[in-house]
């Protein structure tokens, strides 16, 4: 949300590396133990950061004196670096080495996020938030890909579970922190979390990773820069919904109907040329075989629906807790713990439920629940903060805990064990996309009188959309 509230698909990136012990790498267990505690601080600098900024924004905004137009590039320009450079992140660390890269990685977060902090206007912000996506690309995988590379076969299990137990803790940790911060020190206070920890992470891997195994590959560099400039076309476009609606009501010129057909043109050609590229290229970042998979391209487009109607959520509900209902950034992140606590304690849970009633079930259910939260939500804007917004939270963390891990097995059954890393690397990369989407197009229906419900309304239809293709698409082994 930037809003990373929930990764859909991180295993695979994990379980695809090879056994460090089948490649003579021996590692040692405290080596070991060290390495995935920086791995764990790596990760969760985004997560907390992805937390903790919604909740901070309604201040940043007033600080700043900014329209929702700029509040929300303060989203996109970390989403629109992070959806169309994870992949490339991931290549990266196979081609310089995972440790190294994200060392380089994480120091550069760091770097950013005091940046940000420093920030004496909503244009300096915006492009640190940029370099800060940039750098989480690199993170996120390059993480994910160390701990399955220095931990064997037998004891990936638990490493992944001390993961997902870290993530779950400093993603629902992460806007009680922010409001509180942001009440306390200011919204900058938010980004001054990192440096240190980013300190530590460097610090850790110096000492104790071990000697990095390179893959010789080539990255998609041109297929990147194609999908990164129809992606900031497409968020263009997406954020002109709604515009000229405040323009009139400021009596300012409303912007062309020409200009925005040109950039939602453009942003189809992009997308059609980058479809294009990747059957061209001999190192495609999406290969084709995937593209042409019904199973794994539908449970894609389901990630695109069900994270777009999320993050359109993610973005509304803070200005409507901090500006209309008067709430402190603290008890406005306090508002958030049910649906993050509903995952993090939850998700095990339902997971082995969906090895029993089979996985199908899940992808339907959980977004059927989102959508009647987010109805709820819409319907209960008058109501009590337990009414309106505190029970149908529940019952979205609820759905999404139905929904995770089922999508993790799904994406991963859906293809060939070599393509696994790949596959989990696609489908994060499609919910970061999701989320560019959801957070321009929320921004744009918010300048609207009922702008709230109408995002609401949008975030429901999405959701639905997500079920319905969930539901039909073939995966004979994760959907049965």
């Amino acid at each position: 949300m930037t809003q990373t509230f929930v990764e859909p698909c991180g295993r695979g990136i994990i379980d695809s590396e090879p056994c460090p012990e089948e490649q003579g790498r021996k590692v040692l267990p405290v080596r070991r133990h060290m390495v995935l505690t920086a791995c764990v601080l790596a990760s969760s600098m985004a997560f907390i950061d992805a937390t903790a900024l919604p909740v901070a924004l309604p201040r940043l905004r007033a600080d700043f004196g900014a329209d929702l137009d700029s509040v929300q590039w303060v989203l996109n320009g970390y989403m629109l670096a992070l959806a169309s450079l994870t992949l490339i992140g991931g290549a990266l660390a196979d081609v310089y080495g995972k440790a190294r890269m994200l060392a380089v990685g994480g120091l550069l977060f760091g770097l950013a996020s005091a940046a940000c902090a420093l920030a004496p206007s909503p244009a300096w912000l915006i492009a640190a938030r940029a370099i800060q996506g940039t750098a989480a690309a690199i993170v996120t995988p390059a993480s994910l890909a160390l701990i399955g590379a220095t931990y064997p076969r037998t004891e990936r299990n638990r490493a992944i579970g001390v993961w997902a137990a870290a993530s779950a803790l400093t993603t629902a940790g992460g806007p009680v922190l922010g409001g509180w911060l942001t009440e306390k020190f200011g919204w900058p206070s938010v980004f001054w979390i990192n440096p240190p920890v980013a300190i530590v992470v460097v610090g850790i891997l110096l000492v104790f990773a071990p000697k990095d195994s390179l893959i010789r590959r080539r990255f998609d560099v041109i297929g990147a820069v194609i999908l990164a400039s129809a992606l900031a076309a497409l968020a263009c476009a997406l954020s002109r919904v709604g515009a000229a609606e405040a323009q009139v009501a400021g009596h300012a010129p409303a912007p062309s109907g020409p200009m925005a057909a040109l950039v939602v043109g453009l942003a189809i050609v992009g997308l059609a040329a980058y479809g294009f590229w990747e059957h061209r290229s001999k190192h495609p970042m999406t290969p084709p075989r995937l593209a042409e998979n019904r199973a794994f391209l539908g449970l894609n487009i389901a990630t695109l629906m069900i994270y777009a109607g999320l993050s359109i959520m993610f973005f509304l509900l803070p200005f409507d807790l901090v500006e209309r209902r008067a709430l402190s950034p603290t008890a406005a992140g306090m508002a958030f713990l049910p649906f993050a606590l509903s995952i993090g304690l939850l998700s095990g849970i339902f997971g082995g439920l969906a090895d029993k009633v089979g996985a199908r079930v899940m992808l339907v259910a959980g977004p059927m629940g989102a959508t009647f939260a987010y109805v709820w939500m819409a319907l209960g804007q008058e109501e009590s903060l337990m009414v309106g917004v505190i029970v149908p939270m529940t019952l979205l963390g609820l759905s999404f805990a139905l929904l995770v891990a089922p999508l993790t097995a799904s994406v991963l059954s859906s293809v060939d064990q070599t393509d696994e890393g790949l596959a989990s690397g696609i489908n994060n990369a499609a919910s970061r996309v999701a989320q560019l989407a959801g957070v321009a197009l929320a921004a744009g229906v918010a300048s609207f009188e009922a702008g709230y419900e109408i995002g609401l309304a949008i975030a429901a239809i999405t959701s639905i959309a997500g079920a319905i293709i969930a539901a039909v698409t073939p995966t004979p082994h994760a959907l049965s």
